[in-house]
C-alpha cells in the first residue's frame, strides 16, 4: 500500500472559479480505506466531485495513476423515487460505459450485475422497483451498481445518509469487507465518528476552511479531537 492512486498537489476546489478550499497537498495510497469527514458545508461533496471530474479544480494539480476507474455511490436521495425502475436496472446503469450508447447489455453483462447484486446481499430485491426499496437496500444496489463499473476505487457519498442504525452498521461492514476481499482503494464521506474509528485507516478532515490529512490513530486522540472541534464550534 506504498504507492499512491491520487495525489493532490495544491489543490484549490470551488465554484465559478471561486476557492471554498484551496492548498490541499496530499496522497491517497493504493488499497487505502479513507474517510472523508467534516460539517455541513464544508466542502465534502465538492472535494469528491473534484476528484470524479464532475466539475473542474480552480487551480493546482489532480494526478491519479492508472489503472484507476471510480465507482461512485451517490446519496440515494438523488434518485428521483418516481422513475419507473428495477434494482436490477438501477444496478445494470454500471455496465453502460463499456457497453456504449444505444447498446444493450450482453447477457454476459448482465450475469455479471447479478454477481454484484448477490455480492452485496441485493438480489434478493433486485426485481422490486427501486422507489420501493428501503434506504439501506437502495444503498446496496447503488454499491452494486459500482462494482460493476469494475472500478479500482470506490466513492461513497453519505451511503448511510437517512439509514437507520442497524443497517448502517451492516453496510459500513460490508464496505470494509469489500474493501479487503477486493482490494479496492475506497473514500468514503460520513458523519459517523466510531464507525470510521473502527473500518478507516486513513482521514480527511475538512473544517475552517483547511484540510488534515493523517491515521486514524494520528487524528483521533482526544487532544487532538478537541483542537478539531474547537475549531469547528468556534
Amino acid at each position: 500500500m506504498s504507492d499512491s492512486v491520487i495525489t493532490l498537489e495544491s489543490l484549490a476546489i470551488g465554484y465559478d472559479g471561486q476557492a471554498v478550499l484551496s492548498g490541499i497537498s496530499l496522497a491517497i495510497a493504493r488499497g487505502s480505506f479513507t474517510a472523508i469527514l467534516g460539517a455541513n458545508g464544508t466542502g465534502k461533496s465538492t472535494l469528491l466531485k473534484t476528484l470524479l471530474g464532475l466539475q473542474p479544480a480552480v487551480s493546482g494539480q489532480i494526478k491519479i495513476q492508472p489503472p484507476a476507474g471510480f465507482g461512485y455511490v451517490p446519496q440515494a436521495t438523488q434518485f428521483d423515487p418516481l422513475y419507473p425502475l428495477t434494482g436490477f436496472d438501477v444496478a445494470l446503469m454500471g455496465t453502460f460505459g463499456r457497453v456504449g450508447p444505444m447498446r444493450f447489455p450482453s447477457r454476459a453483462e448482465k450475469d455479471f450485475v447479478r454477481d454484484c447484486l448477490r455480492a452485496t446481499a441485493a438480489e434478493g430485491f433486485a426485481q422490486k422497483k427501486f422507489s420501493q426499496l428501503s434506504g439501506g437496500q437502495k444503498q446496496r444496489v447503488l454499491i452494486a451498481r459500482a462494482l460493476a463499473t469494475k472500478p479500482e476505487i470506490l466513492v461513497l457519498d453519505e451511503p448511510t445518509a437517512g439509514v437507520d442504525v442497524a443497517a448502517t452498521k451492516s453496510l459500513l461492514e460490508f464496505i470494509s469487507q469489500i474493501h479487503e476481499e477486493r482490494k479496492l482503494t475506497v473514500l468514503l464521506v460520513t458523519h459517523d465518528l466510531p464507525l470510521v474509528k473502527k473500518h478507516a485507516q486513513q482521514i480527511i478532515w475538512l473544517h475552517d476552511g483547511a484540510v488534515l490529512h493523517g491515521t486514524v490513530a494520528e487524528l483521533f486522540t482526544p487532544e487532538r479531537m478537541a483542537e478539531i472541534f474547537e475549531m469547528e464550534v468556534g
